[in-house]
């Protein structure tokens, strides 16, 4: 059996390179089971991912949700989202995966990264992009090869090329991508919520409540709930809540740390209340849920 840990690791995007730059920003390269890395599963990281895959097959589970890998399709993942893959030897494909900053820097719009319809989803899922059309498959294949081509000139390669590539690859899978956000109100409600959502992401070791997560977003807490119950039909809270059951279940099944290490570790003000709370939530133990997950 493998042995467990005291953490789910998190990988910055240097882990995912061999560049030997001190602090990278993106990384476009192919995919496959011979990758010059390897990592620990499941995972987090603290950079967006675009995946690509042309050849396989498998299963990608992101957060809660389990996805069949049926190519061609795409993967977009968020910062902060935990993700286990499993695949065929014979899977081929892209990766391009990059930090927010590398993506902005030259944007007006500060916001142009969590308006794409599959980062940071109001729906909190994140289905791929099963892409249907030979032409949008040739055309987005060649984006990905067009951005490894470039990097392979190694200082020589323009970034702002591959700024493009990259802002050509998400808009092209924004505008295939089908899902409930295509119907929903874009405008200022649609933002809040996934701002608040990206928050959830990074704090929910914070243990913050509704009135806290309002105050980073300068609005109060009543039209915080009413937008988020509005769009997503939960509540604040019940996102939140839903937030730390989800790592508390990961954090009983993926590391060794006993019941009292993942109440401090979570900001619970003591093992009681923590494991009172994660009953209520789900009607067994965190023991029980442990026991029960061997």
């Amino acid at each position: 059996m493998k042995s467990k840990s005291e953490h789910i690791p998190v990988y910055s995007l240097q882990s995912f390179t061999d560049s030997g730059e001190e602090r990278q920003l993106f990384q476009v390269e192919p995919f496959d089971a011979n990758r010059h890395f390897s990592v620990e599963y499941p995972h987090r990281h603290d950079f967006f991912e675009v995946l690509y895959l042309s050849k396989g097959a498998g299963f990608h589970v992101i957060d809660s949700n389990k996805y069949e890998i049926k190519p061609p399709c795409i993967f977009f993942m968020s910062p902060g989202q935990a993700h286990k893959i499993d695949f065929s030897n014979d899977i081929e494909g892209f990766i391009f995966i990059f930090t927010a900053e590398f993506y902005l820097i030259n944007k007006t719009n500060q916001n142009r990264l969590i308006e794409f319809p599959f980062f940071f989803t109001v729906q909190q899922d994140n289905p791929p992009l099963y892409l249907q059309s030979a032409a949008d498959v040739e055309f987005l294949e060649s984006l990905f090869k067009r951005g490894v081509a470039e990097i392979q000139k190694g200082s020589n390669y323009s970034i702002e090329l591959l700024r493009s590539v990259l802002d050509l690859i998400l808009t092209t899978s924004a505008t295939l991508y089908k899902s409930g956000e295509s119907s929903l109100n874009k405008g200022k409600g649609h933002i809040l919520v996934k701002k608040f959502l990206q928050l959830v992401e990074e704090n929910y070791h914070n243990n913050l409540t509704v009135s806290e997560y309002a105050d980073i977003l300068l609005i109060t807490a009543n039209h915080l709930t009413q937008t988020v119950t509005q769009l997503t039909g939960k509540t604040s809270l019940q996102i939140i809540k839903a937030k730390q059951v989800l790592e508390i279940k990961r954090l009983l099944v993926h590391t060794n740390l006993t019941v009292a290490e993942i109440a401090t570790r979570l900001s619970f003000p003591d093992q009681s209340y923590f494991s009172k709370f994660f009953k209520r939530e789900t009607g067994i133990s965190p023991l029980q849920y442990r026991s029960g997950q061997i």
